[in-house]
């Protein structure tokens, strides 16, 4: 145990810093555009005034935390013009502890390119599988948030029709890691 005040002030901090590492290892890239750089128009969704190919952008990772039985995969626009709430693009559960990436186009809407045993959830365009970015025209480019989280489970067991705050909710209770990649969207007209 330890009594002295600063070493025990420097032994926490050397924990925190072994643990921010940690969580620096954890990874997620895209082939399809760089952190913090635009998403095509190949990702963009195809309604609403949006012509894009509504494909859903390859991505892959590494580096996960030791534990990890499962991963899940949010995407959110946090300044899409909701109130507050955002606009979540897809979600998708259940994701194996084994896989390494989701392929480009794996957000269909009926699930047949997501790794065995995944799911996806409805998006808040209404349906499951990936609802890619159409902010209004005009805006500024929004942020389109995919973050990874390693799960301490290897399924959530989430009920039939869960919607995406429940979903959010369960994630974050089981995560153990998150890796994110920022990408941007905006269009004229």
């Amino acid at each position: 145990m330890i009594f002295n005040p600063l070493a025990r002030a420097a032994a926490m901090a050397a924990g925190v810093a072994l643990a921010d590492g940690a969580q620096a290892q954890f990874r997620l890239t895209s082939p399809d555009f760089a952190p913090g750089g635009a998403i095509a128009d190949e990702q963009a969704y195809d309604s609403f005034g949006c012509t894009g190919g509504n494909v859903s952008p390859a991505l892959e990772w590494s580096g996960a935390p030791q534990g990890t039985k499962g991963f899940a995969l949010l995407v959110h626009d946090p300044d899409a013009p909701t109130g507050g709430a955002g606009w979540w693009h897809w979600l998708v559960v259940d994701i194996p502890a084994g896989t390494t990436g989701l392929a480009k186009a794996a957000g269909k809407t009926d699930g047949s390119r997501l790794p065995a045993g995944a799911s996806s959830i409805a998006t808040d365009y209404g349906v499951p599988g990936y609802g890619g970015p159409c902010p209004p025209a005009g805006d500024a480019p929004h942020h389109y948030n995919f973050t990874l989280y390693a799960l301490k489970v290897a399924r959530l067991d989430l009920p039939q029709g869960v919607n995406a705050a429940l979903a959010g909710y369960m994630v974050n209770a089981n995560a153990i890691g998150k890796a994110t990649l920022t990408g941007t969207y905006g269009r004229t007209k």
